[in-house]
């Protein structure tokens, strides 16, 4: 597995492509959840790429604090289906905390979904408030740091 951290415009555009093809296939396809994925924040973002054989299977995108919420934050966080078993996620998250770590921002804010809680407090993250619905699915705040 190779990782990549690039901003918006250091991706190419084969990169981008399939950024935006994998968050479709899982957060609308396979999720059946139609939402806005491309919301405006991309250009903001600094993006987690996570390559095998030259092509994306895992991703993240990492906010500043202010650009999305009041601390740093880590979101659209996903693995191609394919690749789950090999427990990607737990590398991508790692690579993104250090990433923010790099830029000198440890207090880490993000939006999970309520059934991955579990996966993220191994992360270090602690729930903040009750769950709430975001595009139909239940989420809750976590915080680290």
């Amino acid at each position: 597995m190779n990782w990549e951290i690039k901003r918006f415009d250091a991706l190419s555009l084969v990169e981008m492509y399939e950024t935006l093809q994998l968050r479709a296939e899982v957060f609308v396809v396979e999720q059946n959840c139609v939402y806005q994925d491309i919301d405006g924040k991309d250009a903001k973002a600094i993006h987690v790429l996570g390559k095998t054989g030259g092509k994306i299977v895992a991703y993240a995108r990492l906010f500043r604090p202010g650009d999305y919420f009041e601390e740093a934050s880590i979101g659209r966080v996903v693995v191609k289906p394919e690749f789950r078993d090999r427990k990607l996620g737990h590398d991508l998250m790692r690579e993104s905390i250090a990433a923010l770590a790099e830029l000198g921002e440890t207090r880490i804010a993000i939006s999970a979904q309520l059934y991955l809680k579990k996966f993220y407090e191994s992360h270090g993250f602690v729930a903040e408030g009750a769950p709430y619905l975001e595009d139909d699915i239940p989420h809750i705040r976590m915080v680290r740091g």
